[in-house]
C-alpha cells in the first residue's frame, strides 16, 4: 500500500497502520486532503497485511472541520449536495469497514473532524482537546452523519445542545458523556490507541458492536424524543431568531434516529445543502473568514511585530480593570498605575471581580487568581516604575491636557521603543501625539466595555503612527484574543460614529410622530440587541448629547442637533445612571418616563404633527439607510476603506446581528441604487442629515457594490 501522501504519512507497526494527517494550518477537509484521506484509508483496508488503523493529527488539530472557503463559493444546492453526500457515504464505509479504525484525537476535532472520529470504532482523546459540532455558527448543520451519530453516543439532550448551540466541549467532558472512550496525556496518546487496536485484533473488542450505528441504547422513546425536540424548538425560537441552521438541525434529528441510519444521513445531507446556499450562511461564513483575516493589512505585511511581554495600565477603573484581566489571562506581566493607594486598592478589587465568572464556572480557582496576581501584577503610584515596559495603555480622564501631560512625562521615562496606546473613545489621537518627539509610537487602542468580554479592539492610527507600531499593536490584539479592526483617526473614529449613524434616524422618526416603542420593537425585531431609546439610556443621554455637539461643531450641517434632542437633554433625565431617561427605572421593570414623553408630546403638538404609523420594515429602512450613508462618508474620508472590517466592527462592537452580515453587506443586498434613491427622497423630506455621500451616488451610477468577491 502507498505510505506517502502530500498531507498524510503512514507508518506500519506490526500490522498496524498509523495514519498521521498534516494539512496546515488546521488539518481542514479541503478537496485534495479529503481525496488523500479516502485513498489512504481505503488502501489500508485493502492491504491484507494491515490488521487495524490508527488515525491521528499533528500539532493542535486532529481535523478542525471543512474548508469553509469551498462551501462559501457554492451558489447552487445541486453543486454542493453530491460532494457532501460522497463524504457522508465514505464515512459509512469507514464505519462498516473490514478493519477497526481508532481515532487518536490529538487536538481539535470539530465539524467534519468529529464526524470522522464518530465513524471510527474507538476514540482516544488527549487531555484538553476540543470536540464539537460548531456548524451552526457558520449557518449550516453537520453534513456527514453528525446529527445521527452524536445522539447515539452521548444521548439526545447533550447532542441537541452541542448541535444547535455549536459550542465545543473538552475531552474530559466528552469522556464523561461517552463521546470518547479514553482521555490520556498527549505523550501516551498513540500508545493508548495502539493498545486499543490490539484489543480488536485479540477479539476483546467486537468490531460490529463498536460501530456507532449499532449503539441504540441512548436513543429515547418516541414520546421522550418529541418532548425534547419541542423544548429545543422553543429555546431556538427565543435565542436563534433570524437563523436557519438550528431549526434544520432539529428537523434532521426529528425525522432521523431511525434504524435506517443511511437514509437519515442522506436526509441530513440534503438539509445541510439547503442551509449552505442561504444568505444567512454566506453572511456567517463571511464573518468567520473576515475575522480570520482581520488586521492582515498590506501596510504591515512583512513587518515583524515587536515582542510584548510587560504592559503598563494607567488607570484601574472599569475599563482599566477589564484590560488588566486580559493582560493577566494572556500571560503578560502587568503594571497598574493610579494616582494614589486608595485608587490602586479599588483597582485591584475591580480586577478580582472581573475573574468572578471563570471562578464560578470552575475554569480557575481563587488560589489560581491569587497566584496570578502575586506573580504577574505590580501596582504603583510612580510613573518611574513603568520605565521598562514594552507597551503603555492609558485609560485616565477624557481630558486632552491631562492625557498629554502624562504622555509627555512618559516619553522621558520609558524606553524609546515602548508603544504608547490610548484608550480614548473620542479625543483626536493625532493631536494627543503632537506633544511627543516621536509621535509615531502612539496609537489608539479603543477597548469596549466590558473590556474582558467584548471581542472587538478598534486600533486607531494617528497621522504619524508608524508601521512598526501598528504591526505590534495588531499582534498584541491577537495575543489578548481580540478581533483587531484598524481605522484612521477622525471624530468618533469608526464604531462610535457608525453606531451614531445607525441610531440617528431615531429622532427624526420620533419628531415625525412615530411612537418610540414601535421604533424599539422594529430594531429589536431586526436583530439588534436593543432599540435606540434603551441604548441611549444605557450609554447616557448626556454623553450622546455632548458627542453629538462635538460632531456638530467639527463636521458641519449634516450633524446639526435636532431641536427635540435639545429639549430631551434639558429634562435632566440622562438614562439609567439618573434613574430615568426614555424609560423610568425606579420600579421592577422599566416603563416609559412621563417627563420625557411629555416633552415629545408637547413638541408634536406645538409643531402640528399628528401620530404616524410605520411598519417595522419602513423604520428599519430609514435607520439602515442612514447607517449605510454614514459608512460611505467614512470611506470617502479615509477613516476606513475595508468593508469587511467595517462590518466586523459593528458586529463585534455593537451587537449588529451577525446573520445580517453587517451594514455594508446589507447595503449590497438592498442594492446601492435603491439605497441612494431612498436617501435622495429622505433628504427632500427630512433634511440635509440624509444627504447621500458622493460615493453612494457614484456606486449607484456604476452598479458597484461594497463587497467585491
Amino acid at each position: 500500500m502507498k505510505t506517502e501522501y502530500k498531507a498524510i504519512t503512514i507508518e506500519i507497526r506490526d500490522g498496524l497502520a498509523v495514519l498521521t494527517m498534516n494539512n496546515p494550518p488546521v488539518n481542514q477537509l479541503s478537496p485534495d486532503f479529503s481525496k488523500e484521506l479516502k485513498e489512504a484509508i481505503t488502501g489500508a483496508f485493502n492491504d491484507p497485511d494491515i490488521k487495524a488503523l490508527i488515525l491521528t493529527g499533528t500539532g493542535k488539530n486532529f481535523i478542525a472541520g471543512a474548508d469553509i472557503t469551498q462551501i462559501y463559493k457554492v451558489k447552487e444546492r445541486e453543486t454542493i449536495l453530491p460532494v457532501v453526500l460522497e463524504m457522508a457515504r465514505f464515512l459509512n464505509r469507514i464505519e462498516q469497514g473490514p478493519k477497526p479504525l481508532i481515532a487518536a484525537i490529538n487536538g481539535n476535532a470539530l465539524g467534519g473532524g468529529l464526524e470522522i472520529a464518530m465513524a471510527c470504532h474507538y476514540r482516544v482523546a488527549a487531555k484538553g482537546a476540543s470536540l464539537g459540532q460548531p456548524e451552526v455558527q457558520i449557518g449550516v448543520i453537520p453534513g456527514a452523519g453528525g446529527t445521527q451519530r452524536l445522539p447515539r453516543l452521548i444521548g439526545l439532550p447533550n447532542a441537541l445542545e452541542m448541535i444547535t448551540v455549536g459550542k465545543p466541549i473538552t475531552a474530559e467532558k466528552a469522556y464523561s458523556r461517552g463521546l470518547v472512550d479514553e482521555v490520556v496525556s498527549q505523550e501516551v496518546l498513540l500508545d493508548t490507541a495502539l493498545k486499543a487496536a490490539r484489543r480488536f485484533i485479540s477479539g476483546e473488542l467486537n468490531l460490529r458492536m463498536r460501530m456507532t450505528r449499532n449503539i441504540n441504547d441512548r436513543i429515547p422513546s418516541a414520546a421522550e424524543k418529541q418532548a425534547l425536540l419541542n423544548y429545543s424548538k422553543m429555546m431556538a425560537a427565543q435565542k436563534a431568531k433570524g437563523y436557519i441552521a438550528p431549526f434544520k438541525a432539529l428537523e434532521a434529528v426529528e425525522k432521523g434516529l431511525s434504524y435506517d441510519i443511511e437514509a437519515d444521513i442522506e436526509r441530513e445531507v440534503g438539509l445541510f445543502s439547503d442551509c449552505a446556499v442561504t444568505d444567512v450562511a454566506k453572511n456567517l461564513m463571511g464573518i468567520f473568514l473576515n475575522t480570520r483575516a482581520a488586521g492582515r493589512l498590506p501596510r504591515i505585511k512583512g513587518i515583524e511585530p515587536a515582542k510584548i511581554r510587560k504592559v503598563s495600565m494607567l488607570g484601574g477603573g472599569v475599563m482599566g480593570s477589564g484590560i488588566v484581566n486580559l493582560l493577566l489571562s494572556g500571560g503578560f506581566d502587568a503594571v497598574l498605575w493610579d494616582i494614589n493607594d486608595e485608587a490602586l486598592d479599588k483597582g485591584v478589587t475591580a480586577i478580582r471581580k472581573t475573574f468572578a465568572y471563570p471562578i464560578k464556572k470552575k475554569k480557575m480557582t481563587q488560589t489560581d487568581l491569587d497566584r496570578m496576581i502575586q506573580d504577574h501584577l505590580t501596582t504603583t503610584t510612580s510613573l518611574e516604575d513603568i520605565k521598562e515596559v514594552d507597551l503603555v495603555i492609558e485609560a485616565v480622564l477624557e481630558d486632552m491636557k491631562i492625557k498629554q501631560d502624562i504622555w509627555k512625562q512618559l516619553e522621558g521615562i520609558c524606553r524609546s521603543d515602548a508603544i504608547f496606546g490610548t484608550n480614548t473613545s473620542a479625543l483626536p489621537i493625532t493631536q494627543m501625539a503632537s506633544v511627543l518627539a516621536d509621535p509615531g509610537r502612539m496609537i489608539g487602542l479603543h477597548f469596549f466595555n466590558p473590556a474582558h468580554r467584548m471581542q472587538l479592539l478598534e486600533i486607531i492610527c494617528a497621522e504619524k503612527t508608524s508601521d512598526q507600531t501598528l504591526s505590534t499593536s495588531v499582534a498584541f490584539a491577537r495575543a489578548i484574543k481580540k478581533v483587531p479592526i484598524v481605522v484612521n483617526d477622525g471624530p468618533g473614529f469608526y464604531v462610535s460614529r457608525q453606531l451614531g449613524g445607525l441610531m440617528a434616524g431615531f429622532m427624526p422618526l420620533v419628531a415625525g410622530g412615530v411612537d418610540p416603542a414601535v421604533i424599539e420593537e422594529a430594531m429589536v425585531d431586526f436583530g439588534m440587541p436593543m432599540g435606540p431609546a434603551t441604548l441611549s439610556d444605557l450609554t447616557g443621554i448626556d454623553i450622546n448629547y455632548h458627542v453629538g455637539k462635538t460632531f456638530e461643531r467639527t463636521m458641519g450641517e449634516r450633524y446639526e442637533m435636532h431641536p427635540l434632542t435639545e429639549l430631551i437633554f434639558q429634562t435632566g433625565c440622562y438614562g439609567r445612571k439618573t434613574g430615568a431617561g426614555y424609560f423610568d427605572y425606579s420600579g421592577k421593570k422599566p416603563v416609559p418616563n412621563p417627563k420625557v414623553f411629555k416633552v415629545i408630546e408637547n413638541y408634536l403638538k406645538e409643531n402640528g404633527i399628528s401620530p404616524k404609523e410605520m411598519s417595522n420594515q419602513e423604520i428599519v429602512d430609514l435607520m439602515l439607510a442612514n447607517a449605510i450613508n454614514e459608512a460611505a462618508y467614512m470611506i470617502q474620508e479615509r477613516i476606513c476603506d475595508r468593508p469587511q472590517d467595517m462590518d466586523l466592527a459593528m458586529i463585534y462592537g455593537t451587537g449588529f446581528p451577525p446573520y445580517r452580515g453587517g451594514i455594508l453587506r446589507y447595503a449590497d443586498a438592498w442594492e446601492i441604487r435603491n439605497v441612494y434613491e431612498y436617501l435622495v427622497k429622505q433628504e427632500a423630506e427630512l433634511g440635509v442629515r440624509f444627504k447621500p455621500a458622493t460615493l453612494l451616488m457614484e456606486m449607484a451610477e456604476s452598479g458597484d457594490t461594497f463587497y467585491k468577491e
